[in-house]
């Protein structure tokens, strides 16, 4: 009983298209986590700027256009505006002082002695 070819090719057809449509999914899925992940660490004290803008690609690169991209985007830009602006800033908004040397001794001023009064003779 032979298989008509005729069919064959639609069959093979919704298989690629199944097939495509998972891999699709599981491409959005992962970039879901990564986008995810990148805010998690925006979030962060001292968040990886790296780390944070290569997940926010990986989220656009699956064709990932939402609110959460754009949130993560606006986050990792505020921060480098924030980390630029306290560049050099203590927490209260002044300047740091710069880690001094260990201070050497203060240089001694020369006091003349005095001479001891002279034995008389005698």
């Amino acid at each position: 009983m032979p298989i008509e070819a005729a069919l064959i090719k639609p069959v093979v057809d919704a298989l690629m298209a199944l097939l495509q449509r998972g891999e699709k999914a599981t491409l959005k899925r992962n970039a879901e986590a990564a986008l995810r992940e990148a805010i998690r660490e925006l979030l962060l004290a001292n968040p990886d700027e790296n780390k944070a803008q290569a997940r926010i690609a990986i989220a656009k690169a699956a064709g990932l256009l939402s609110e959460d991209v754009l949130l993560a985007e606006d986050m990792l830009q505020k921060h480098r505006a924030t980390k630029a602006r306290t560049a050099g800033k203590a927490g209260t908004g002044r300047a740091r002082k710069t880690p001094a040397a260990p201070a050497a001794p203060a240089p001694r001023k020369s006091v003349p002695r005095r001479r001891p009064p002279a034995k008389p003779e005698g």
